[in-house]
């Protein structure tokens, strides 16, 4: 147990460490190809901070632990969406260019619905065909951003002044600080899994829980650094990515190796996401900024969403 803790405090100082480094290079990279800040965070960053969600889901579905692989995506998107938007706002309220990120927004929400529907018509699992559905889209959206960003750089041109480091130095600082993120997440999410497994708690809670949490850290650190750095298209960039490649590219993957059967309980856990998802759209929306009573409520409803399922 005490080794545990100890895998556990090491993975959180690597993350802190490793999110750091991330952010400004990733920062750096934008400024120095005129990318836009939300291209980069959708892409590079969200891709990078959810690598342990990946890592853990489509090794379970290779292991047939169907319920943990689901339910860590799941746990992670409520995690991503509710907790680190949610404490990024109460540590400091930001504006929103809605345009900007309404159709990343719209995706992750369109994306939950995609699989509702095919849990219902899968009838108790996600097929191979299912799951390609999943991956095809992604890699559409994929070409969509790279589109997007080549258009970006193409109108504003490109200004070698900007950035301090050279393009390579932060390519290789990104990179390193991908590397400590990644493992940061399993250092921590090795303990914390050991430590719940020891109490016997079920594939789906611990998922939804414990590894959900834990495989976002990633994005909790990166996001909020990013906020301190008043990088806040980076911070919402990463955790709107981060959701849309957990729920098509991790789950899509995952259901490629393995066809993924269905907890029944798990569809009830994401039509609450995707509920969360148009709650977190409409504050975004109304007043084209996030202040801290909204990041309050998105708090509150994950500690409720947590109680409900734990002693259900």
């Amino acid at each position: 147990m005490f080794a545990n803790i100890l895998f556990l405090i090491a993975g959180f100082a690597l993350l802190v460490k490793g999110a750091d480094v991330f952010v400004d290079a990733s920062v750096n990279i934008a400024k120095k190809l005129k990318i836009p800040s939300i291209i980069i965070g959708l892409t590079i960053v969200s891709l990078g901070t959810s690598a342990p969600e990946a890592v853990i889901s489509i090794t379970a579905s290779a292991k047939g632990a169907n319920a943990l692989a689901i339910g860590n995506v799941i746990g992670s998107n409520m995690f991503n969406l509710l907790i680190i938007i949610g404490i990024c706002v109460l540590v400091k309220p930001f504006a929103v260019n809605f345009r900007n990120i309404a159709n990343d927004i719209w995706l992750s929400v369109f994306a939950g619905i995609i699989l509702l529907l095919m849990m219902q018509l899968s009838r108790g699992y996600i097929s191979r065909v299912f799951s390609g559905i999943l991956l095809a889209v992604f890699i559409a959206y994929m070409i969509i951003l790279i589109r997007k960003a080549v258009k970006s750089k193409e109108t504003n041109g490109v200004n070698k002044e900007n950035g301090s480091k050279p393009l390579w130095a932060s390519i290789i600082l990104s990179i390193a600080g991908c590397a400590l993120i990644i493992s940061g997440g399993q250092l921590a999410v090795g303990g914390a899994e050991n430590i719940a497994s020891a109490f016997g708690i079920s594939e789906r809670i611990i998922g939804l829980t414990i590894l959900a949490a834990g495989t976002s850290l990633p994005e909790l650190v990166t996001s909020i650094i990013a906020c301190t750095k008043s990088e806040n298209d980076i911070a919402l960039g990463n955790v709107v990515g981060s959701n849309i490649f957990n729920l098509l590219f991790v789950l899509g993957l995952a259901g490629i190796v393995s066809p993924l059967a269905i907890d029944v309980n798990l569809i009830f856990d994401l039509l609450v996401l995707t509920i969360c998802s148009m709650i977190t759209i409409l504050f975004i929306y109304t007043g084209k900024r996030l202040v801290r009573p909204e990041g309050l409520t998105m708090v509150a409803l994950y500690a409720a969403y947590m109680i409900f399922i734990c002693v259900k």
